[in-house]
């Protein structure tokens, strides 16, 4: 009976800890992951997380996500990995002020293989609880592609041994590259019943959903009264994505969750109107919304755009330096999503913050140790710790500086420029002025704008960039 008791609390606390909203209106879904884990539930339980592979890197926001996922296939789950790689080419408006751009089609696979390169550092990736697809596997049709062999020798129906050759662009030739490059046959092994949206698939299911609908969005609603302009194709995108939803249980045989960001729900709520729509009618899943890590400023939420974000294969000197830069407020909020620091402890911590006589440092100090230790071992953490030690309460220079050899006579902005320390040149003054900038090993502080290079040294600019720099 305890077994089940503490089974319960362990699911409660996974639809509870870092979520924004968990809807499941009947409680079918928690009903179903409560049966799986004790073996009594045998179809499967697929979860969805689409991703737009627009940007590669992995970071803590993401991971936020990837964790708890770990967290469903540990109970029976499998997750699929929805790569959006036909919708990345029109980009989800969410959180965006500004309409964002197309993404070339070479990028967005390369992008991707970094991602999957990525991921298994944190989920499984056996196929019984694992999967991926690209959703251009179903909205790309066989007349969009273009075959860049005019020729290609294709495999007589009639007689293997046999080989056709056909011209590459005609409509037997993109038919049979067509179908040599859907994940639904090439990976899944699916030879009847694949997937693919026509404009009739999604005039009909359009026919169910109203512009109203649509347009309370939030985001829409701000652009028109901001006087922005709001575009079709934008206002499409969380259909497509509820399009998805459908595809998914169609191939997989269900598709009981989405899980997203807070700034993902009226995206993930639209699938559950698109599978209740379908002919049959499918269950429509539910939506579990995680709240947003905010980034290294403590106000918008991490993002490789803003740089603001700590990545999951930063050097661990480097992410833990990055962790102690970010203000007292957002201690709270991270030990929560980031680490694995049991729901009681985080109650003390928020005690600890409120304690005006601590000092938040060392709470930054033990978070920062606990993140690095979950990327890169105890070991990294222990070293990154006693690197910041060195370098900022001793004054020290940090192991492993960047480096980087220039010309004597070189000047000190041209270098910290090419090397990406500094962004702008009105950044170098803005630094300098604030007397930020320090040649190490003499100890002196650098205040010559046009200041050249005659002699090695190593230089902190601001508080925790350094960068040795070698004279040929």
């Amino acid at each position: 009976m305890s077994d089940i008791k503490n089974l319960e609390l362990e699911i409660d606390e996974l639809l509870k800890r870092g979520v924004g909203e968990f809807i499941d209106p009947d409680g079918s879904f928690k009903q179903k992951l409560l049966k799986k884990a004790r073996g009594e539930y045998t179809k499967p339980i697929v979860i969805k997380f689409g991703v737009d592979p627009t940007r590669p890197d992995i970071h803590l926001g993401h991971a936020v996500v990837f964790r708890k996922l770990r967290k469903f296939q540990e109970l029976g789950c499998k997750v699929i990995f929805l790569v959006g790689d036909y919708t990345a080419q029109i980009g989800d408006p969410t959180g965006k002020s500004k309409v964002r751009p197309e993404i070339d089609q070479a990028a967005v696979v390369e992008n991707m293989k970094t991602y999957l390169d990525q991921i298994d550092s944190i989920l499984l990736t056996d196929a019984r609880v694992f999967s991926w697809i690209r959703n251009s596997d179903w909205f790309t049709a066989i007349t969009d592609l273009t075959v860049n062999d005019p020729r290609l020798s294709i495999t007589d129906n009639n007689d293997p041994q046999k080989h056709i050759e056909v011209d590459g662009n005609s409509f037997i030739g993109k038919a049979a590259v067509f179908e040599s490059t859907r994940m639904q046959i090439t990976d899944l092994k699916m030879r009847e019943n694949v997937s693919v949206i026509t404009m009739r698939n999604l005039l009909w299911t359009l026919r169910k959903i109203t512009h109203s609908q649509l347009i309370e969005r939030d985001m829409f609603q701000q652009r028109i009264k901001n006087n922005e302009e709001l575009y079709m194709h934008e206002m499409m995108y969380p259909v497509l994505q509820g399009i998805d939803s459908s595809v998914l249980h169609a191939i997989y045989g269900s598709c009981d969750l989405e899980v997203g960001g807070t700034d993902q729900t009226f995206n993930m709520l639209m699938g559950r109107t698109v599978m209740k729509n379908n002919m049959p009618p499918q269950e429509p899943q539910a939506v579990l919304s995680f709240k947003l890590l905010e980034g290294l400023d403590g106000k918008e939420k991490m993002s490789k755009s803003l740089n603001n974000y700590i990545g999951i294969t930063d050097e661990p000197s480097d992410m833990y330096g990055k962790v102690m830069s970010i203000p007292d407020t957002s201690v709270l909020n991270y030990f929560e999503l980031c680490t694995f620091t049991p729901t009681d402890e985080l109650e003390d911590i928020k005690k600890d913050l409120a304690d005006k006589d601590l000092n938040p440092k060392i709470l930054k100090m033990k978070l920062a140790k606990q993140i690095v230790a979950i990327y890169h071992g105890q070991l990294a953490a222990d070293k990154a710790e006693e690197n910041f030690n060195n370098t900022f309460k001793k004054g020290g220079i940090p192991e492993n500086v960047e480096s980087a050899e220039v010309e004597k006579g070189t000047m000190l902005v041209d270098v910290l420029l090419a090397e990406k320390i500094i962004a702008s040149k009105t950044e170098w003054r803005r630094l300098l002025d604030e007397g930020a900038v320090t040649e190490m090993i003499l100890d002196t502080q650098v205040s010559d704008p046009f200041q050249k290079i005659e002699q090695d040294g190593v230089y902190k600019i601001g508080k925790r960039r350094f960068l040795k720099i070698v004279v040929k």
